[in-house]
């Protein structure tokens, strides 16, 4: 896939939708495509996260302790916290078909915000959006 198809799924995942477009090129640039047959785990629960995960093509689960939380597909991510703090994930991530993902990994990322350092602003932006909205809806 081309880096500017990619640096356009990049820019609607809410965690990059602040970066700019010369960012989302350098993020573009780093990231990989990895492959996984139907069925197959994508991040187990209690892992450690280390990457980021957009669905190109396929689908999957998001799975804890047996129960189906969310079904995604193309266009879809999951993993964006790894991408900041690499805590253990809280949920299994399964295939249900065949799946392309673009994962960028937390080395890559901090490599990126070496180089370019506005797109660790522009992410802290999102993800203070996201807690006050969070904090919102809570009280």
């Amino acid at each position: 896939m081309d880096k500017d198809k990619i640096a356009g799924l990049l820019a609607k995942a809410p965690l990059f939708s602040r970066v700019t477009k010369k960012g989302l090129a350098a993020i573009a640039e780093k990231a990989v495509n990895k492959e996984f047959a139907a069925g197959t785990k994508i991040v187990s629960a209690g892992s450690t996260g280390t990457g980021f995960y957009l669905i190109l093509s396929g689908g999957a689960e998001v799975v804890r302790e047996g129960t189906v939380l969310a079904k995604l597909s193309a266009g879809d991510f999951f993993g964006e916290m790894a991408l900041i703090d690499g805590a253990p994930r809280s949920a299994d991530v399964v295939a249900t078909e065949d799946t392309v993902c673009l994962v960028i990994s937390l080395w890559a990322l901090k490599g990126i915000i070496v180089v370019t350092p506005d797109v660790a602003v522009h992410m802290l932006e999102e993800l203070v959006h996201r807690l006050r909205k969070t904090e919102n809806a809570l009280s």
